[in-house]
């Protein structure tokens, strides 16, 4: 398993290519947020109905300010401060944040992650990502390099490296006041 340049998934993303990478707690299951056409692949493979919403990561609240409202110093460091402790942050979303993510919600699932490996390919790639759990809907998510192959084949292109030990995917949590949405 030879480790691509970030140059070249970066190109594979900017074509709608779908790739699976390590985070926190499994393989994740992700595309560039802005493609329409390649977040429909990735439900259509996932099985996953586009009116639940995904989750984006970042490394950075730039790689995201383009779909939230504006966020204050202060604020974008509770943003980071969150990811950090593997928090999702339901954020309020800009008018002009698509539908293809948000699905019919008015906000938007976003963590700044403080995982090395997805930090780096976030901020390699120079774009937040959709990350989903790699699998199909309802199904256990995939842990390793291998189990992505079976599962996906050539549909997606798994990226080398190890998942972190979080055993649960991260917490989900409203923005506006803080409510627990997923533990």
């Amino acid at each position: 398993m030879i480790q691509p340049s970030y140059r070249s998934i970066a190109a594979h993303l900017a074509q709608g290519g779908l790739i699976a990478y390590p985070t926190e707690s499994c393989y994740g299951l992700g595309c560039d947020p802005a493609n329409r056409v390649a977040v429909q692949r990735l439900l259509k493979l996932k099985q996953r109905p586009q009116r639940k919403g995904l989750i984006l990561i970042a490394s950075s609240y730039q790689q995201v300010a383009r779909y939230l409202q504006p966020l204050t110093p202060a604020q974008q460091l509770r943003l980071q401060e969150a990811g950090e402790q593997t928090i999702t942050c339901l954020m309020p979303v800009k008018k002009t944040a698509p539908r293809w993510l948000r699905g019919e919600h008015d906000t938007l699932a976003v963590r700044l992650t403080a995982y090395a490996s997805a930090k780096r390919l976030c901020q390699g790639v120079r774009s937040a990502l959709v990350s989903t759990s790699a699998n199909q809907s309802g199904q256990r998510s995939t842990r390793t390099y291998a189990e992505c192959q079976r599962l996906f084949g050539k549909k997606v292109w798994v990226l080398p490296g190890m998942v972190g030990k979080r055993r649960q995917p991260s917490t989900i949590q409203a923005w506006s006041d803080g409510r627990i949405v997923r533990r």
